[in-house]
């Protein structure tokens, strides 16, 4: 499959930055890649991907949104296993607590987190957030 999908929930912008540097990394590495709003989202096109993007900011006392992307998240845990899985997110407080535990529930589930972790950033995405979303992008292209 030459898609890769990106999918991703924001409420400030900072996360859909983010989302949309991963896809400059898939399509700089050869593959097209496929902005997906959460909510728009098909469990299916992903289960029949090698590798896909998700992103979502922390929220609350450091959780994923839980009125799309908590679900959706669940979904994907049923069928995680062996698939390649890049993470990423904005914060505003905290210390990435969120991602750490998102990033340990996807190996739970049988999934490889892209680069061992999810990748974060403060607030609105600086340059260097930026060229680790472009750099997550170009692993995913590669699975």
């Amino acid at each position: 499959m030459d898609k890769v999908y990106v999918v991703y929930w924001t409420g400030s912008g900072n996360t859909q930055v983010m989302a949309e540097a991963v896809a400059q990394g898939i399509n700089a590495a050869g593959k097209q890649a496929e902005i997906v709003l959460v909510g728009e989202a098909s469990a299916e096109e992903l289960k029949k991907a090698k590798s896909f993007a998700l992103g979502c900011p922390a929220m609350g006392a450091e959780v994923l949104e839980e009125m799309e992307m908590e679900p959706f998240v669940a979904e994907v845990e049923s069928f995680a296993a062996g698939k390649t899985i890049g993470l990423f997110g904005s914060y505003g407080w905290g210390d990435g607590q969120w991602m750490r535990e998102w990033t340990e529930r996807m190996q739970a589930a049988g999934a490889s987190v892209a680069g061992g972790e999810g990748v974060i950033c403060c607030g609105m995405p600086d340059d260097a957030a930026v060229a680790e979303c472009e750099a997550l992008g170009k692993t995913l292209a590669a699975v």
